[in-house]
């Protein structure tokens, strides 16, 4: 899952206004920043495959330093940790972790048997709606954003705020990272070690540009506070 993750922040987002968008947009891919680390690192280990739908377009051969149970679980008290320490709020550090975690959440429908229980383990998750629906499983997530964000365009509205720029930027996230137009079918058909350096980095910032993006529209609709408080 991508861009789905990022409609589950902005449904917190909604539902606990007092709560900074940063570490809840931040958290929603905490774990995929560290899993693209860890695959430029070649501590994780993907694999190009053109029949990898809807949008990767490799296989996801180890991912259990940040992608099992228990490494999610770590990552995730690990961000809420250095949330405490920044916001000084041990309420915002718990939402870090909760957005942290329902990442590994949201996971778990569309990933095909890769989320193991922990590193190495024989025990893995995932229900593989990505191999069993294909090109479907991104319609599947355009579905759950849909959903996630008309809920939060409901909640939000009870505060004057409108998410009308946020809707469309993750709008057009969603469409960028249609099976057509994902930059990762052209790097999968790449020799290593250029497509998974290439694959690591682009995983990377993917989950941190969009998230900023949002931050920055959160903070433009509230001016009376710094950025990373909006």
């Amino acid at each position: 899952m991508y861009f789905g993750h990022f409609a589950v922040a902005a449904a917190l987002k909604a539902a606990k206004p007092n709560v900074p968008a940063l570490p809840l947009f931040i958290g929603a891919g905490v774990i995929d920043i560290v899993n693209g680390l860890m695959i430029a690192g070649g501590a994780d280990v993907v694999r190009g495959n053109p029949n990898t739908l809807p949008y990767l377009y490799f296989d996801l051969v180890f991912i259990d330093w940040d992608h099992s149970l228990l490494m999610a679980l770590i990552w995730s008290g690990l961000f809420a940790l250095l949330c405490k320490v920044f916001y000084k709020s041990g309420r915002i550090a718990w939402f870090a972790f909760l957005c942290s975690m329902l990442h590994w959440c949201a996971d778990v429908p569309v990933h095909n048997q890769d989320l193991a229980l922990y590193p190495y383990s024989d025990i893995k998750f995932g229900w593989g709606w990505w191999e069993k629906y294909g090109e479907w499983s991104w319609v599947i997530e355009i579905v759950f954003m849909a959903l996630l964000l008309a809920f939060a365009w409901w909640r939000s509205a009870k505060d004057n705020i409108s998410l009308k720029w946020q809707t469309l930027f993750l709008s057009a996230v969603s469409l960028q990272m249609s099976p057509w137009l994902s930059p990762m079918k052209h790097i999968a058909t790449l020799p290593d070690p250029a497509a998974y350096l290439l694959h690591g980095f682009l995983v990377t910032i993917g989950y941190i540009i969009p998230p900023l993006i949002l931050v920055w529209v959160y903070a433009r609709q509230n001016k009376t506070v710094k950025w990373y408080w909006a």
